[in-house]
């Protein structure tokens, strides 16, 4: 190693490429170090800039000046762990963003999200984000990981896995999140879905959507090149910019005012419709999905919502206390989830459908690959609305399997 190198958040809109420390196989905890027996190391083979990034970089957080930033991390193993019985040097990984134990009660009920032992400050941890534990994020040339035997999904063939690399890169945080989002709303055949939101969540819920088994996927948006590439893999789309209610928008697809599910992928920066579009309105889509959604039927939040934010609209928007109807969802006997995906709950039946060509996500998302070099760059056009999902090749192994 000793070339190691990172995308490091330096304030409110600020992002550099960074020498950093090269990881090492141990763990601190309250400023005491031990060693990472259990632990890996991966050479960062892709990693892709995620929203939720966004939200950090964008000072819509707590995060602190000098967090390496990322979690959506595809590597290969380098340095193994004395501990580390099945994960084997040489194995090419999918590194779910969820750091978990694999030993506490929320692990051994599957709810790795909400691991209770990564974290002394909250449950649930993940590489290089705010207040979830402070580990090194993996938009970087190298990164350590922990639990190795539980958290690594090691792809079956090399050869095939580096063929497919674009789209098993997804398997890390968003195909997960976004299907997620649809199946706990209750996608299934024959299902009609409003997907909130056509950044790269959006646009992977949305494919979740169709590979559950969806009639029809609504798409809404307020980016026309987003929306665009909503439509290329098959999906009707409604411009929120447009004065139509969301109702009328709906009815003009379907001959009907409501969806059997909604997914909420936008979350807590979310704005007003129609001639509100311009002006923060963060409970906007919370409202609308329960508006749009059948009596009975459900509603998936993938979307990120926090608990502080800097840049809330009104006090109340700075705790991350929002106006719900929560009446209306209550009234119509809606099912509601929330926080954090699972990762390890689909990874493993995701990459199988990507091995197996039953699913083109990166295609979907419109998957970009750019250089570790070029992240800042990658940060300020998804900003800007780019209808992509800019993945990272810190080595040029993406690069040259084109």
């Amino acid at each position: 190693m000793s070339d190691n190198k990172g995308v490091v958040y330096l304030g409110a809109g600020k992002v550099d490429v960074q020498s950093i420390d090269d990881p090492k196989l141990e763990l601190s905890y309250r400023g005491k170090t031990r060693q990472c027996h259990h632990g890996v190391i991966l050479k960062v083979i892709s990693t892709n800039i995620c929203g939720s990034d966004q939200h950090m970089v964008r000072g819509r957080t707590t995060a602190p000046a000098g967090m390496v930033l990322g979690h959506e991390i595809t590597g290969e193993v380098i340095e193994v762990g004395r501990d580390v019985e099945f994960i084997k040097k040489g194995d090419i990984c999918s590194v779910p963003f969820n750091i978990a134990c694999g030993r506490c009660r929320c692990c051994k009920e599957g709810d790795t999200g909400v691991c209770e032992n990564v974290n002394p400050d909250r449950p649930g941890a993940a590489y290089g984000y705010v207040d979830m534990g402070g580990w090194i994020g993996g938009q970087s040339r190298y990164v350590m990981v922990p639990y190795a035997d539980w958290n690594l999904l090691a792809f079956p063939d090399r050869d095939q896995a580096l063929a497919k690399i674009r789209d098993l890169t997804m398997l890390s945080d968003i195909f997960p999140t976004g299907y997620h989002g649809a199946y706990t709303a209750g996608v299934t055949t024959g299902s009609t879905v409003y997907v909130a939101g056509a950044g790269p969540v959006g646009l992977a819920c949305a494919h979740a959507a169709q590979l559950l088994g969806a009639a029809v996927v609504i798409v809404g948006d307020m980016v026309e090149e987003r929306l665009a590439q909503a439509r290329s893999f098959g999906c009707e789309t409604v411009d929120l910019k447009t004065d139509a209610s969301l109702p009328d928008m709906i009815e003009q697809i379907l001959g009907s005012r409501e969806v059997d599910c909604a997914v909420d992928c936008v979350g807590f920066e979310a704005r007003g419709h129609g001639g509100d579009s311009g002006v923060e309105k963060p409970a906007t889509v919370l409202n609308q999905v329960m508006e749009v959604t059948r009596v009975g039927g459900g509603v998936g939040i993938p979307g990120l919502y926090v608990t502080d934010d800097p840049g809330g609209v009104d006090e109340a928007a700075r705790t991350g206390n929002l106006s719900l109807r929560i009446g209306l969802g209550w009234a119509k006997s809606l099912h509601f989830t929330t926080g954090q995906c699972p990762v390890m709950k689909y990874n493993r039946g995701l990459m199988m459908a990507i091995l197996h060509d039953r699913c083109q996500i990166a295609k979907a998302v419109n998957a970009t690959v750019i250089s570790l070099d070029d992240a800042p760059q990658g940060y300020a056009d998804f900003d800007q609305g780019a209808a992509k999902k800019f993945v990272l090749d810190p080595h040029g192994v993406l690069a040259a399997s084109t």
